[in-house]
């Protein structure tokens, strides 16, 4: 998880309890699995005694940091900023411990101490001790001067630099951690601290530290954290566990091995032993179980977890009518998500003298345009409602609802849903 650091920082973290920090811009009202790695940071920090700070971006998300970013962002209204904080301050609590010990971890905001300063006062403050020659030279400035940087986005780490520094002067906070592209940004408070604490004394005392942990990207190169319908979210509402149990259960053999030792907290031998019963029987897929195991369960929760596993049943066909009406709705309508519908009255189910009735009249054509064909398939054993196997054409259709107003009919593996209203 080390992309770099400055001379010194090992020293400093095996001197002493060190306090370091990592910012959050609240862009969304959630974090994704790109902001997990880095909060996993966070949290092994803490796992070694040392003190961890998350903080939130109430004033800097106003700004918008241009690393990483080929154009500047459209500015979100202080309403949803406030919003998108409370969100995320309950998800970082989910992961760090704020048990009130000598390591306990914290959460801070930087509108706190930017509200109250002027913009007069900052540029005394800090814009006096960070030359434009010195922020035109990083990357995420250099990237875009060819192209157009506002003035906003340009001063954005002298904004990130000041955290830094507020931190280190209150927060007595040493070391800022980020993923690797922000190195600049990190560095910029590193310089800030130094110039206005030690007055170009390089002997002082008056240190403060960067580190950074490689971007996640998969065994190909390419970005990782995406799946098709866009990010991966941390929240329930946005990415559903099973989604989210999907997305990890279907990395690919190469990328596993690094993402056991970024996202989980499996042992170095825990996760040794996957990897050689991995080797011995790929098929099982035991790398992808351990991971999506570990990180479902903290991200949110083993009962979330035991749904996930249950709808990937009757997704791959191995689940049976206990296992749907063991479901949530939630993961009911996740799973099946983007399966045909069709919406009909309960009088009309009621009307339905026999299963090729349903079959054929009810769903409107869309499984079986006859009751002749449909008497077939069911003769030839393709048809299953609810999981279970249709025997007679002829039977009444009584059957259980699920979530008390669906039907599953299952047409060999294609799936087809009927909604009772």
């Amino acid at each position: 998880m080390l992309n770099d650091m400055m001379p010194g920082t090992e020293e400093q973290l095996q001197k002493e309890i060190t306090a370091a920090y990592i910012g959050f811009d609240p862009t969304a009202s959630s974090l994704h699995i790109g902001n997990l790695a880095t909060i996993m940071l966070l949290k092994h920090f803490q796992l070694c005694g040392h003190k961890p700070y998350a903080l939130i971006g109430g004033a800097t998300g106003m700004v918008g940091d241009p690393s990483g970013k080929a154009a500047e962002r459209a500015f979100l209204s202080e309403e949803t900023l406030r919003h998108n904080e409370s969100c995320i301050k309950k998800q970082l609590e989910k992961f760090l411990d704020f048990d009130g010990s000598e390591n306990s971890a914290e959460i801070v905001n930087n509108y706190d101490w930017f509200k109250g300063i002027g913009f007069l006062e900052f540029l005394r403050e800090a814009g006096k001790y960070i030359t434009v020659n010195y922020m035109s030279a990083k990357d995420s400035v250099k990237k875009r001067l060819e192209t157009g940087i506002s003035f906003t986005e340009f001063s954005y780490q002298l904004l990130q630099g000041y955290d830094f520094y507020w931190l280190y002067r209150h927060k007595n906070v040493r070391l800022q951690m980020g993923g690797s592209d922000q190195w600049g940004n990190i560095t910029t408070g590193t310089e800030l601290i130094r110039r206005k604490e030690s007055n170009n004394d390089e002997t002082s005392e008056h240190r403060a530290f960067a580190l950074t942990t490689p971007l996640v990207t998969k065994a190909d190169g390419t970005k990782f954290g995406k799946s098709e319908s866009g990010n991966v979210w941390l929240d329930a509402s946005m990415t559903s566990p099973f989604q989210f149990y999907q997305f990890w259960i279907n990395c690919a053999d190469a990328d596993c091995p690094r993402l056991l030792r970024v996202f989980t907290l499996y042992s170095k031998e825990e996760i040794e032993t996957f990897e050689q019963q991995h080797a011995e029987a790929p098929h099982l897929r035991i790398m992808q179980k351990a991971l999506a195991k570990d990180v479902t369960i903290r991200v949110h929760s083993p009962y979330d977890y035991d749904m996930a596993i249950a709808a990937s049943e009757v997704l791959y066909g191995k689940g049976t009518l206990e296992t749907l009406q063991g479901m949530d709705e939630a993961t009911f309508t996740s799973v099946f998500e983007g399966v045909p519908q069709t919406v009909i009255a309960r009088a009309e189910l009621e009307n339905c003298a026999t299963v090729a009735d349903l079959l054929s009249t009810v769903t409107q054509n869309e499984i079986y345009p006859s009751k002749s064909e449909a008497r077939r398939a069911i003769q030839g054993n393709a048809v299953g409602i609810n999981k279970t196997k249709i025997a007679d054409g002829n039977a009444k259709p009584y059957f259980q609802l699920l979530q008390n107003k669906y039907l599953l009919v299952s047409k060999g593996k294609k799936n087809h849903l009927i909604v009772i209203q």
